[in-house]
């Protein structure tokens, strides 16, 4: 970086959280550094942020091998094409925050084309869940690495990475006082018992859980006919819920993201599919049996490499199965029934799960100053190295 010249920043985001980031980061940095430029890719909040991205990122926001492998000749372009912007513009930093297949992509081209540039990786690969191997490649390809949970560091930092946890942006959002009564008014939901359905943020999610999920809300209703249903519904998939819903019995309530946090504290359970979403539900202390379901190739190439024990934070965080999982063939509705009763009501099962959020959400980037501020003082002091 040229002394007295403002800082210059190439970001990449790639996914709808990602984009989030991307956008809070923009933000930070720029409160640090007012002068600051920006180029990259992201999405519509990295949009409103000020970015102008290169290229649209819909293309490789995408899961599973097949998926990747379809995405792949978008994904090389839009690596030469950023590649080709920080040799352009002199970027002093590139933070390429998610997607560890399109980041390795982008790096190794961004590290060619300009070989001064600090490279950071904002979102860490998950080696604890599968592929431990990444973490050698990310000594090799970043600069610094920036996690989100705190057990992450102790991954990467003994190969020699800077590493510095700063905390999970989306979870501390969800930590905010919400008012669960005032929900339960304005639905009118009363004293009935409120059950949080989420099918899922993408397409194909909503379309293999959608349909075990209603069965399970049927079995539960039959045992409690008071039951009330909320769904969040995610932007991206909203359309496709709402006209998925539309021959429900439970007459689901439906409700925007805004809203989201107000039904988690305000439900008595939830069912959720396997995400982000489950950790929001573990901070509002909402008990969840925790769902998912893939394509039987993208299950088999899950099974050859995830080493993890579990798909869900809290229970990896805990090392053990705090919220039941129901993956692949066992996403039963009788068995997840079964366990949405036993959490509905007063029972040991409810109370195990509440007794365990509490110690596991500092673990999970709950705590601390925001997140991204934390990550952009991180960002210009390894600058600055």
């Amino acid at each position: 970086m040229t002394a007295g010249a403002p800082p210059s920043f190439l970001l990449s985001a790639v996914e709808p959280s990602g984009d989030a980031l991307g956008a809070a980061l923009i933000a930070a940095l720029r409160e640090k550094a007012p002068s600051a430029r920006f180029v990259g890719c992201g999405g519509p909040l990295m949009a409103q942020a000020g970015l102008e991205s290169l290229f649209p990122i819909a293309p490789l926001s995408v899961m599973g091998p097949m998926s990747a492998l379809k995405a792949l000749p978008a994904a090389m372009k839009g690596a030469d094409a950023l590649a080709a912007c920080a040799k352009e513009n002199r970027i002093d930093a590139a933070v390429l925050i998610d997607s560890w297949a399109f980041s390795q992509m982008a790096a190794k081209r961004i590290r060619r084309a300009i070989p001064h540039t600090k490279l950071f990786k904002y979102v860490a690969p998950q080696v604890w869940g599968s592929r431990p191997g990444r973490a050698k490649k990310l000594a090799d390809l970043f600069d610094g690495v920036l996690t989100l949970f705190a057990f992450e560091t102790d991954w990467f930092a003994p190969l020699g990475v800077k590493t510095a946890f700063v905390g999970h942006p989306v979870f501390q959002a969800a930590a905010r006082k919400t008012d669960g009564a005032a929900f339960r008014a304005a639905h009118g939901v009363g004293g009935a018992p409120l059950l949080a359905v989420l099918p899922g943020s993408r397409a194909g999610e909503v379309r293999r859980l959608l349909e075990p999920f209603e069965e399970t809300v049927e079995l539960v209703r039959a045992a409690k006919p008071d039951l009330r249903v909320v769904i969040p519904v995610a932007p991206a998939v909203e359309a496709q819920v709402r006209e998925g819903v539309k021959g429900w019995a439970s007459a689901p309530i439906l409700i925007g993201a805004a809203e989201r946090y107000e039904a988690f504290a305000a439900a008595d359970a939830g069912l959720a599919a396997s995400g982000t979403v489950t950790t929001e539900l573990a901070i509002h202390k909402t008990p969840m049996a925790v769902a998912y379901r893939v394509g039987w190739l993208s299950e088999r190439w899950a099974r050859a490499v995830i080493t993890a024990d579990y798909v869900t934070l809290v229970n990896i965080a805990a090392g053990r199965a705090v919220a039941p999982e129901f993956l692949q063939q066992d996403c039963r509705p009788d068995a997840m029934a079964k366990t949405l009763l036993s959490l509905l009501d007063a029972t040991p099962e409810r109370a195990a799960q509440l007794d365990a959020f509490p110690a596991l959400l500092p673990r999970l980037g709950v705590d601390g100053a925001p997140a991204a501020t934390r990550a952009a003082e991180t960002i210009l002091a390894w600058m600055g190295d």
